[in-house]
């Protein structure tokens, strides 16, 4: 049986030029026991639990406040300004923090990414706000 020292996850994060991109961090589960590996106590700001119908899409915007999302049900694409898109199934999640730059004003072709639900599902997503 294998045992993970890390948890991987992906972040969607504001890159220098102001564009969203994604990438990989992980997590140092050091904490705990062998049987029971933890991570650090991570502080939160609240829960949020969103149903998104099939259809759903939105415009490209920025996160407002950093958040886990966590997907619960469906499945959910993050399309990005480069094009490039990634898709989230149940029990995957993505850190969200590509936040306006400071000073800038929101520029939909230049900032943010898009989102939508794809598949026959509906869209369950878990926000925990940081």
């Amino acid at each position: 049986m294998s045992r993970m020292n890390s948890f991987t996850q992906t972040v969607l994060f504001t890159d220098a030029d102001g564009r969203a991109r994604f990438k990989t961090e992980t997590i140092a589960l050091d904490q705990g026991t062998p049987q029971s590996r933890l991570s650090a106590l991570m502080t939160s700001a609240g829960l949020q639990l969103r149903e998104s119908p099939v259809g759903f899409k939105s415009d490209f915007h920025v996160t407002t406040t950093p958040q886990w999302v966590f997907i619960l049900q469906g499945q959910m694409e993050i399309r990005l300004q480069d094009g490039s898109t990634r898709v989230f199934d149940p029990g995957q999640h993505f850190f969200s923090n590509d936040v306006l730059p400071v000073g800038a004003t929101f520029d939909p072709r230049l900032h943010g990414h898009a989102s939508r639900q794809v598949g026959d599902q509906a869209l369950v997503t878990a926000f925990v706000r940081t």
